[in-house]
């Protein structure tokens, strides 16, 4: 992989990454007004989470790519239509924040990795997303190895910093215009993802 197609997924996944979800929601609700010792739990779920469904996401598209190109190519074409889905669903998303009562360290673990490992959209963003990087003159694996480290720790660092953010300023995460801006730009950014996507050759 060259150096420049890794640069641009570290800037693709670190872009993607700072639109929450239902993950970083769920570290949000749990790390507000809490310290780091709530957020450690949660940002450890998280990280293990994503190495889960993208390790599985990656091995299930490895055995597509030495199948059948038509098949890639069309699972490219339903990834796009998932992405432009998401996109308009999470525009329409609704915006007040239910009070959240605190977990225990354990608990939070265990959630936070249940939510992010066995979220079948996760794992259906990684196949339509990854691709994009993957270089089929080189090692599948060793791409895929190199892909998954740079998301998981992006993944890590980001939900420690939305920990630690919603820990200091939780009166402003808790507004509905705030999270409206982030699910508008978020549905924005899916939709235009699945419109590249569907473009490109």
């Amino acid at each position: 992989m060259a150096f420049h197609t890794w640069l641009t997924f570290l800037i693709a996944a670190a872009l993607l990454l700072i639109i929450p979800g239902p993950t970083i929601l769920l570290v949000i609700g749990q790390s507000l007004g809490g310290g780091r010792r709530r957020a450690l739990p949660l940002v450890a779920g998280v990280a293990l989470g994503d190495l889960t469904a993208m390790t599985l996401s990656l091995a299930g598209l490895g055995a597509l790519l030495g199948a059948s190109a038509a098949a890639f190519t069309l699972l490219k074409w339903i990834g796009a239509a998932y992405l432009v889905y998401l996109g308009l669903k999470l525009w329409r998303a609704p915006v007040e924040a239910a009070a959240v009562p605190p977990l225990k360290a354990r608990a939070a673990f265990r959630q936070a990795y249940v939510v992010t490992a066995l979220n079948p959209k996760s794992i259906a963003f990684f196949v339509a997303f990854v691709p994009q990087f993957i270089t089929p003159e080189s090692l599948f694996l060793r791409q895929a190895t190199l892909l998954v480290a740079t998301f998981v720790g992006l993944a890590a660092i980001n939900a420690l910093l939305y920990a630690m953010l919603a820990g200091h300023l939780s009166s402003l995460v808790r507004k509905p215009s705030v999270r409206r801006g982030f699910n508008r730009a978020g549905g924005t950014a899916l939709i235009g993802a699945g419109a590249a996507l569907a473009l490109r050759r």
